[in-house]
């Protein structure tokens, strides 16, 4: 309940900032996917450091936010975990589409509290609900977070949905998810490589083949109510090689060209 307070609080501040208007030397507001929140955030600091505005910056999953937008929350970017809710804003042209691109990639993997020693090769039929005992199995939303969907793709695939459906903790992003296994609340969970990497309480077991899933990529495109003059030269700089050594350096991939 907390987190949900929390991000209905950030919601409305964000939504106060954006309706008083573009302001010289006020930054982007960029709505972006929970789990770009480390490394993104390093991004911005960096530009801003250069001599720009420092954006705005709001973190939620990914079908909050398009929701968010679909709403008319006057945000200036989108970055999103998956390909599919771009689209539904790019259909309902709440973006503008030539500036849509697609910047970084993930990885789907298994993580297991820090002190844990549990230990599994993931492979068809694998023994993920021995491996779960009695315990959760924490993962975003399949029903409607990027993460949780592919985390419920890979387990159909592999042939274990079945048989740990029921142990499901279903959480509203993947932070959430990663953060009940860091605590101990739940056995294992199913997050980003890169969300792993970010969170000294956990370690990861094994990561899924890339097969098992639908491939991550994390598109982004400036809104189309955007009036915010830096909109361009802040997407201009996350698609740099300069804004991509800082996503590699928390576990992200960026695309073959």
């Amino acid at each position: 309940m907390g987190n949900v307070i929390r991000m209905a609080v950030a919601a409305v501040a964000l939504l106060a900032c954006a309706c008083a208007g573009p302001k010289e030397g006020k930054g982007p507001l960029v709505l972006a996917a929970a789990s770009l929140q480390d490394a993104l955030t390093e991004a911005a600091d960096d530009w801003s450091a250069q001599g720009h505005p420092k954006p705005v910056l709001s973190f939620a999953s990914t079908s909050a936010l398009a929701r968010q937008v679909e709403a008319g929350a006057p945000a200036d970017l989108f970055v999103s975990a998956d390909e599919e809710w771009m689209d539904t804003l790019e259909k309902d042209a709440r973006i503008k589409p030539q500036t849509r691109m697609t910047f970084l990639t993930n990885r789907l993997v298994l993580v297991a509290p820090a002190q844990s020693d549990a230990s599994i090769s993931i492979a068809p039929g694998f023994e993920l609900a021995r491996l779960l005992g009695a315990g959760k199995l924490a993962v975003a939303d399949p029903a409607a977070v990027p993460a949780g969907r592919y985390a419920r793709q890979a387990l159909e695939k592999l042939g274990v949905w079945a048989d740990v459906q029921s142990r499901i903790v279903p959480a509203e992003n993947v932070r959430v998810a990663l953060a009940l296994v860091a605590r101990g609340e739940a056995a294992l969970g199913i997050v980003y490589a890169s969300d792993a990497k970010s969170e000294p309480g956990v370690r990861v077991v094994d990561a899924f083949p890339e097969s098992s899933h639908e491939p991550i990529r994390y598109p982004l495109a400036i809104l189309a109510a955007s009036e915010n003059p830096d909109s361009e030269a802040f997407r201009t700089y996350l698609l740099s090689g300069e804004a991509a050594a800082i996503f590699r350096k928390y576990g992200f991939g960026t695309p073959a060209p």
